[in-house]
Protein backbone atom coordinates (compact mmCIF):
# COMPACT_ATOMS: atom_id res chain seq x y z
CA UNK A 1 0.00 0.00 0.00
CA UNK A 2 1.55 3.25 -1.14
CA UNK A 3 2.14 6.31 1.01
CA UNK A 4 0.82 8.35 -1.92
CA UNK A 5 -2.59 6.71 -2.30
CA UNK A 6 -5.54 8.78 -1.19
CA UNK A 7 -8.12 7.42 1.24
CA UNK A 8 -10.52 6.24 -1.47
CA UNK A 9 -7.78 4.29 -3.25
CA UNK A 10 -6.67 2.66 0.01
CA UNK A 11 -10.21 1.55 0.83
CA UNK A 12 -11.17 0.16 -2.57
CA UNK A 13 -11.66 -3.58 -3.04
CA UNK A 14 -11.14 -3.86 -6.82
CA UNK A 15 -12.90 -6.35 -9.04
CA UNK A 16 -10.82 -9.46 -9.78
CA UNK A 17 -11.29 -10.65 -13.39
CA UNK A 18 -11.15 -14.27 -14.43
CA UNK A 19 -7.69 -15.66 -15.05
CA UNK A 20 -6.25 -15.32 -18.54
CA UNK A 21 -3.74 -18.19 -18.51
CA UNK A 22 -0.49 -18.11 -20.43
CA UNK A 23 -0.64 -21.88 -20.87
CA UNK A 24 -2.37 -22.31 -24.24
CA UNK A 25 -2.92 -26.03 -23.59
CA UNK A 26 -5.54 -25.38 -20.92
CA UNK A 27 -9.19 -25.82 -21.84
CA UNK A 28 -10.44 -22.39 -20.83
CA UNK A 29 -13.96 -22.50 -19.38
CA UNK A 30 -13.60 -19.71 -16.80
CA UNK A 31 -14.48 -16.35 -18.38
CA UNK A 32 -17.70 -16.97 -20.36
CA UNK A 33 -16.09 -16.24 -23.71
CA UNK A 34 -17.76 -17.60 -26.83
CA UNK A 35 -15.94 -20.76 -27.99
CA UNK A 36 -16.60 -20.01 -31.66
CA UNK A 37 -14.81 -17.39 -33.78
CA UNK A 38 -16.29 -14.00 -34.67
CA UNK A 39 -18.22 -13.47 -37.85
CA UNK A 40 -15.89 -13.51 -40.89
CA UNK A 41 -17.58 -10.27 -41.91
CA UNK A 42 -16.46 -8.65 -38.65
CA UNK A 43 -12.89 -9.83 -39.19
CA UNK A 44 -12.90 -8.48 -42.73
CA UNK A 45 -14.25 -5.10 -41.56
CA UNK A 46 -11.49 -4.84 -38.96
CA UNK A 47 -8.85 -5.61 -41.59
CA UNK A 48 -10.22 -2.90 -43.86
CA UNK A 49 -10.24 -0.42 -40.98
CA UNK A 50 -6.56 -1.11 -40.28
CA UNK A 51 -5.56 1.46 -42.84
CA UNK A 52 -4.08 4.94 -43.19
CA UNK A 53 -7.13 6.41 -41.44
CA UNK A 54 -5.81 5.08 -38.11
CA UNK A 55 -3.79 8.28 -37.90
CA UNK A 56 -7.10 10.10 -37.32
CA UNK A 57 -9.18 10.09 -34.17
CA UNK A 58 -12.33 7.94 -34.35
CA UNK A 59 -15.83 9.40 -34.33
CA UNK A 60 -16.41 10.25 -30.64
CA UNK A 61 -20.17 9.89 -31.08
CA UNK A 62 -19.84 6.40 -32.65
CA UNK A 63 -22.53 7.54 -35.08
CA UNK A 64 -22.45 4.74 -37.65
CA UNK A 65 -22.25 2.04 -34.98
CA UNK A 66 -25.12 3.53 -33.00
CA UNK A 67 -27.23 3.83 -36.15
CA UNK A 68 -26.49 0.19 -36.98
CA UNK A 69 -27.52 -0.98 -33.51
CA UNK A 70 -30.60 1.22 -33.56
CA UNK A 71 -31.72 -0.24 -36.90
CA UNK A 72 -31.18 -3.78 -35.62
CA UNK A 73 -33.42 -3.24 -32.60
CA UNK A 74 -35.99 -0.83 -34.00
CA UNK A 75 -34.83 2.21 -32.02
CA UNK A 76 -33.64 5.72 -32.78
CA UNK A 77 -29.90 6.37 -32.73
CA UNK A 78 -30.48 8.91 -29.94
CA UNK A 79 -31.58 5.95 -27.78
CA UNK A 80 -28.24 4.13 -28.18
CA UNK A 81 -24.91 4.64 -26.42
CA UNK A 82 -21.74 2.78 -27.43
CA UNK A 83 -18.76 2.30 -25.15
CA UNK A 84 -15.60 0.36 -24.43
CA UNK A 85 -17.31 -2.80 -23.23
CA UNK A 86 -20.34 -3.04 -20.98
CA UNK A 87 -18.17 -2.68 -17.87
CA UNK A 88 -17.22 0.87 -18.82
CA UNK A 89 -20.85 1.69 -19.58
CA UNK A 90 -21.94 0.27 -16.21
CA UNK A 91 -19.39 2.51 -14.51
CA UNK A 92 -20.73 5.52 -16.40
CA UNK A 93 -24.31 4.56 -15.52
CA UNK A 94 -23.55 4.32 -11.80
CA UNK A 95 -22.00 7.79 -11.96
CA UNK A 96 -24.80 9.27 -14.04
CA UNK A 97 -27.93 7.96 -12.32
CA UNK A 98 -27.24 6.98 -8.70
CA UNK A 99 -26.93 9.57 -5.92
CA UNK A 100 -23.88 9.86 -3.70
CA UNK A 101 -25.20 12.09 -0.90
CA UNK A 102 -24.93 10.68 2.63
CA UNK A 103 -28.73 10.63 3.06
CA UNK A 104 -29.48 9.10 -0.36
CA UNK A 105 -31.64 6.01 -0.58
CA UNK A 106 -29.41 2.98 -1.28
CA UNK A 107 -29.42 1.33 -4.66
CA UNK A 108 -30.46 -2.34 -4.72
CA UNK A 109 -28.93 -5.44 -6.25
CA UNK A 110 -28.70 -9.12 -5.24
CA UNK A 111 -26.18 -10.34 -2.68
CA UNK A 112 -24.92 -12.87 -5.22
CA UNK A 113 -24.51 -11.20 -8.61
CA UNK A 114 -21.90 -9.61 -10.84
CA UNK A 115 -19.19 -8.64 -8.39
CA UNK A 116 -18.38 -5.38 -10.18
CA UNK A 117 -21.57 -3.76 -8.84
CA UNK A 118 -20.32 -3.21 -5.27
CA UNK A 119 -16.98 -2.06 -6.69
CA UNK A 120 -18.67 0.67 -8.73
CA UNK A 121 -20.79 1.69 -5.74
CA UNK A 122 -17.67 2.02 -3.59
CA UNK A 123 -15.75 3.87 -6.30
CA UNK A 124 -18.43 6.53 -6.66
CA UNK A 125 -19.47 6.57 -3.00
CA UNK A 126 -23.01 5.37 -3.74
CA UNK A 127 -24.99 3.86 -0.83
CA UNK A 128 -26.05 0.32 -1.70
CA UNK A 129 -28.04 -2.53 -0.19
CA UNK A 130 -27.87 -6.16 -1.23
CA UNK A 131 -31.00 -8.30 -1.34
CA UNK A 132 -30.41 -11.98 -0.47
CA UNK A 133 -31.21 -14.53 -3.14
CA UNK A 134 -33.59 -17.33 -2.19
CA UNK A 135 -32.41 -20.74 -1.07
CA UNK A 136 -32.74 -21.83 -4.69
CA UNK A 137 -30.70 -18.76 -5.76
CA UNK A 138 -33.70 -17.14 -7.44
CA UNK A 139 -34.40 -13.39 -7.18
CA UNK A 140 -37.35 -12.41 -5.01
CA UNK A 141 -38.67 -9.32 -6.76
CA UNK A 142 -40.73 -8.00 -3.82
CA UNK A 143 -37.88 -6.07 -2.11
CA UNK A 144 -37.07 -4.33 -5.40
CA UNK A 145 -40.55 -2.80 -5.47
CA UNK A 146 -39.82 -0.77 -2.34
CA UNK A 147 -38.45 2.77 -2.39
CA UNK A 148 -34.76 2.87 -3.26
CA UNK A 149 -32.07 4.89 -4.96
CA UNK A 150 -32.33 2.72 -8.05
CA UNK A 151 -32.01 -0.92 -9.05
CA UNK A 152 -29.54 -2.92 -11.09
CA UNK A 153 -30.35 -6.48 -12.13
CA UNK A 154 -28.18 -8.78 -14.22
CA UNK A 155 -30.60 -10.83 -16.29
CA UNK A 156 -29.70 -13.65 -16.56
CA UNK A 157 -27.93 -13.25 -13.26
CA UNK A 158 -24.23 -13.97 -12.86
CA UNK A 159 -22.81 -16.24 -11.61
CA UNK A 160 -26.05 -18.18 -11.00
CA UNK A 161 -27.29 -18.06 -14.65
CA UNK A 162 -30.91 -17.81 -13.48
CA UNK A 163 -33.18 -15.36 -15.34
CA UNK A 164 -36.13 -13.23 -14.35
CA UNK A 165 -39.16 -12.98 -16.62
CA UNK A 166 -40.02 -9.84 -18.52
CA UNK A 167 -43.17 -9.50 -16.41
CA UNK A 168 -41.13 -9.41 -13.20
CA UNK A 169 -38.70 -6.84 -14.57
CA UNK A 170 -41.54 -4.65 -15.82
CA UNK A 171 -42.96 -4.53 -12.29
CA UNK A 172 -39.56 -3.43 -10.97
CA UNK A 173 -39.32 -0.77 -13.69
CA UNK A 174 -42.78 0.54 -12.80
CA UNK A 175 -41.92 0.75 -9.09
CA UNK A 176 -38.61 2.50 -9.78
CA UNK A 177 -40.36 4.90 -12.12
CA UNK A 178 -42.82 5.93 -9.42
CA UNK A 179 -39.80 6.92 -7.33
CA UNK A 180 -38.16 8.64 -10.31
CA UNK A 181 -35.28 6.17 -10.17
CA UNK A 182 -33.51 4.13 -12.83
CA UNK A 183 -33.66 0.39 -13.41
CA UNK A 184 -30.55 -0.94 -15.13
CA UNK A 185 -31.09 -4.28 -16.84
CA UNK A 186 -27.66 -5.79 -17.46
CA UNK A 187 -28.27 -8.20 -20.35
CA UNK A 188 -24.78 -9.53 -20.99
CA UNK A 189 -26.13 -13.07 -21.43
CA UNK A 190 -29.63 -12.48 -22.81
CA UNK A 191 -28.84 -14.05 -26.20
CA UNK A 192 -28.56 -17.42 -24.45
CA UNK A 193 -31.86 -17.15 -22.59
CA UNK A 194 -33.33 -19.75 -24.88
CA UNK A 195 -35.15 -21.99 -22.42
CA UNK A 196 -38.48 -20.69 -23.69
CA UNK A 197 -37.23 -19.08 -26.85
CA UNK A 198 -36.00 -15.53 -27.25
CA UNK A 199 -39.59 -14.46 -27.79
CA UNK A 200 -40.75 -16.11 -24.58
CA UNK A 201 -40.75 -15.26 -20.90
CA UNK A 202 -37.00 -14.70 -20.73
CA UNK A 203 -36.87 -12.20 -23.57
CA UNK A 204 -35.01 -8.90 -23.47
CA UNK A 205 -36.34 -5.69 -21.98
CA UNK A 206 -35.27 -3.82 -25.13
CA UNK A 207 -38.79 -3.73 -26.62
CA UNK A 208 -39.97 -1.80 -23.56
CA UNK A 209 -37.51 1.10 -23.79
CA UNK A 210 -40.23 3.48 -24.96
CA UNK A 211 -42.67 2.26 -22.30
CA UNK A 212 -40.32 2.97 -19.39
CA UNK A 213 -38.33 6.24 -19.57
CA UNK A 214 -36.35 5.12 -16.49
CA UNK A 215 -35.17 1.83 -18.08
CA UNK A 216 -31.57 1.42 -19.23
CA UNK A 217 -30.64 -1.85 -20.95
CA UNK A 218 -26.93 -2.65 -21.21
CA UNK A 219 -25.50 -5.19 -23.64
CA UNK A 220 -22.06 -6.43 -24.68
CA UNK A 221 -20.60 -8.01 -27.81
CA UNK A 222 -18.15 -10.02 -25.69
CA UNK A 223 -20.36 -13.10 -25.25
CA UNK A 224 -22.87 -13.64 -28.03
CA UNK A 225 -20.79 -11.91 -30.74
CA UNK A 226 -17.45 -13.62 -29.92
CA UNK A 227 -15.75 -10.22 -29.54
CA UNK A 228 -14.50 -10.19 -25.95
CA UNK A 229 -11.14 -8.96 -27.25
CA UNK A 230 -12.69 -6.04 -29.11
CA UNK A 231 -14.31 -4.39 -26.03
CA UNK A 232 -17.60 -3.03 -27.31
CA UNK A 233 -20.84 -2.58 -25.41
CA UNK A 234 -24.11 -0.69 -25.69
CA UNK A 235 -26.71 1.01 -23.54
CA UNK A 236 -30.27 1.46 -24.75
CA UNK A 237 -32.72 3.88 -23.18
CA UNK A 238 -34.60 7.11 -23.69
CA UNK A 239 -32.62 9.99 -25.15
CA UNK A 240 -32.29 11.76 -21.78
CA UNK A 241 -30.64 8.72 -20.19
CA UNK A 242 -28.29 8.41 -23.14
CA UNK A 243 -27.38 12.09 -22.86
CA UNK A 244 -26.55 11.52 -19.19
CA UNK A 245 -24.11 8.78 -20.15
CA UNK A 246 -22.55 11.06 -22.77
CA UNK A 247 -22.01 13.77 -20.16
CA UNK A 248 -20.12 11.33 -17.93
CA UNK A 249 -18.13 9.87 -20.82
CA UNK A 250 -17.10 13.28 -22.09
CA UNK A 251 -15.89 14.19 -18.61
CA UNK A 252 -13.41 11.30 -18.84
CA UNK A 253 -12.53 10.45 -22.44
CA UNK A 254 -14.55 11.29 -25.54
CA UNK A 255 -12.79 8.66 -27.67
CA UNK A 256 -13.77 5.42 -25.95
CA UNK A 257 -13.99 3.25 -29.09
CA UNK A 258 -11.22 3.06 -31.67
CA UNK A 259 -11.69 2.76 -35.43
CA UNK A 260 -11.10 -1.00 -35.47
CA UNK A 261 -13.72 -1.61 -32.80
CA UNK A 262 -16.25 0.65 -34.52
CA UNK A 263 -15.86 -1.21 -37.81
CA UNK A 264 -15.84 -4.73 -36.38
CA UNK A 265 -18.77 -4.15 -34.07
CA UNK A 266 -20.97 -2.69 -36.81
CA UNK A 267 -20.24 -5.65 -39.09
CA UNK A 268 -20.98 -8.12 -36.30
CA UNK A 269 -24.36 -6.55 -35.56
CA UNK A 270 -25.31 -6.85 -39.24
CA UNK A 271 -24.43 -10.56 -39.36
CA UNK A 272 -27.21 -11.75 -37.07
CA UNK A 273 -27.73 -15.08 -38.85
CA UNK A 274 -24.15 -16.18 -38.19
CA UNK A 275 -24.44 -15.52 -34.48
CA UNK A 276 -27.91 -17.03 -34.20
CA UNK A 277 -26.41 -20.28 -35.50
CA UNK A 278 -23.38 -20.49 -33.20
CA UNK A 279 -25.30 -19.38 -30.12
CA UNK A 280 -27.98 -21.97 -30.78
CA UNK A 281 -25.18 -24.54 -30.70
CA UNK A 282 -24.04 -23.19 -27.33
CA UNK A 283 -27.57 -23.49 -25.93
CA UNK A 284 -27.80 -27.09 -27.14
CA UNK A 285 -24.40 -27.95 -25.66
CA UNK A 286 -25.41 -26.31 -22.38
CA UNK A 287 -28.41 -28.59 -22.08
CA UNK A 288 -26.37 -31.71 -22.83
CA UNK A 289 -23.66 -30.83 -20.32
CA UNK A 290 -26.18 -29.93 -17.62
CA UNK A 291 -27.82 -33.34 -18.03
CA UNK A 292 -24.41 -35.02 -17.91
CA UNK A 293 -23.46 -33.25 -14.69
CA UNK A 294 -26.80 -34.07 -13.06
CA UNK A 295 -26.25 -37.74 -13.93
CA UNK A 296 -22.94 -37.53 -12.08
CA UNK A 297 -24.69 -36.15 -8.99
CA UNK A 298 -23.99 -32.44 -9.45
CA UNK A 299 -26.50 -29.85 -8.36
CA UNK A 300 -26.96 -27.71 -11.49
CA UNK A 301 -28.91 -24.46 -11.38
CA UNK A 302 -31.27 -23.80 -14.32
CA UNK A 303 -29.17 -21.80 -16.76
CA UNK A 304 -30.26 -19.18 -19.28
CA UNK A 305 -26.67 -18.05 -19.92
CA UNK A 306 -23.63 -19.41 -21.75
CA UNK A 307 -22.38 -21.04 -18.57
CA UNK A 308 -23.51 -23.41 -15.85
CA UNK A 309 -23.37 -22.91 -12.11
CA UNK A 310 -22.98 -26.30 -10.48
CA UNK A 311 -22.01 -27.89 -7.18
CA UNK A 312 -20.10 -31.21 -7.34
CA UNK A 313 -21.03 -34.16 -5.15
CA UNK A 314 -18.97 -35.28 -2.15
CA UNK A 315 -16.18 -32.74 -2.68
CA UNK A 316 -15.83 -28.99 -2.13
CA UNK A 317 -15.85 -26.49 -4.96
CA UNK A 318 -12.27 -25.39 -4.36
CA UNK A 319 -11.03 -28.98 -4.35
CA UNK A 320 -12.90 -29.78 -7.55
CA UNK A 321 -11.57 -26.61 -9.17
CA UNK A 322 -8.01 -27.70 -8.32
CA UNK A 323 -8.60 -31.24 -9.57
CA UNK A 324 -9.90 -29.93 -12.89
CA UNK A 325 -6.95 -27.61 -13.30
CA UNK A 326 -4.57 -30.50 -12.71
CA UNK A 327 -6.27 -32.14 -15.68
CA UNK A 328 -5.81 -29.06 -17.85
CA UNK A 329 -9.29 -27.56 -17.45
CA UNK A 330 -9.85 -24.07 -16.06
CA UNK A 331 -13.23 -23.10 -14.58
CA UNK A 332 -14.21 -20.29 -12.18
CA UNK A 333 -14.48 -20.69 -8.41
CA UNK A 334 -15.75 -17.96 -6.08
CA UNK A 335 -14.59 -18.38 -2.50
CA UNK A 336 -17.62 -16.59 -1.11
CA UNK A 337 -20.30 -17.36 1.41
CA UNK A 338 -23.15 -19.54 0.08
CA UNK A 339 -21.45 -20.31 -3.26
CA UNK A 340 -18.04 -21.65 -2.23
CA UNK A 341 -19.11 -25.19 -3.19
CA UNK A 342 -20.15 -24.12 -6.69
CA UNK A 343 -18.21 -23.80 -9.92
CA UNK A 344 -19.05 -21.54 -12.84
CA UNK A 345 -18.44 -23.47 -16.04
CA UNK A 346 -18.39 -21.63 -19.36
CA UNK A 347 -19.79 -23.58 -22.28
CA UNK A 348 -17.05 -24.48 -24.73
CA UNK A 349 -17.13 -26.47 -27.95
CA UNK A 350 -18.66 -29.93 -27.87
CA UNK A 351 -15.19 -31.49 -27.92
CA UNK A 352 -14.06 -29.35 -24.99
CA UNK A 353 -17.15 -30.18 -22.99
CA UNK A 354 -16.68 -33.90 -23.64
CA UNK A 355 -13.18 -33.64 -22.16
CA UNK A 356 -14.63 -31.71 -19.23
CA UNK A 357 -17.30 -34.32 -18.50
CA UNK A 358 -14.76 -37.15 -18.67
CA UNK A 359 -12.55 -35.29 -16.21
CA UNK A 360 -15.51 -34.85 -13.86
CA UNK A 361 -16.13 -38.62 -13.98
CA UNK A 362 -12.48 -39.30 -13.10
CA UNK A 363 -12.52 -36.91 -10.14
CA UNK A 364 -15.75 -38.31 -8.72
CA UNK A 365 -14.42 -41.87 -8.88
Amino acid sequence: MSLYWNEKTRNLQPYVPGEQPKDKKLIKLNTNENPYPPSPKAIEAIKKAAAESLRLYPDPACTELRETAAARYGLDAAQVFAGNGSDEILAFAFAAFFDTSHDAEPILFPDITYSFYPVYAALWGIPCKTIPLGEDFSIDTAPYLEKSGGVIIANPNAPTAIALSVEELKRIAEAAGRNRRVLIADEAYIAFAGGQGLGGSFASMLPFINEFPNLLVIRTLSKDASLAGLRTGFAFGNAELIEGLCRIRDSFNSYTLDRLALAGAAAAIKDASYYDEINSRIIATRGRVASGLETLGFRVLPSQANFLFASPPAIGGKEFFTALRERGILVRHFNKERIADFLRISIGTDDEMDVFLEACKEIIK
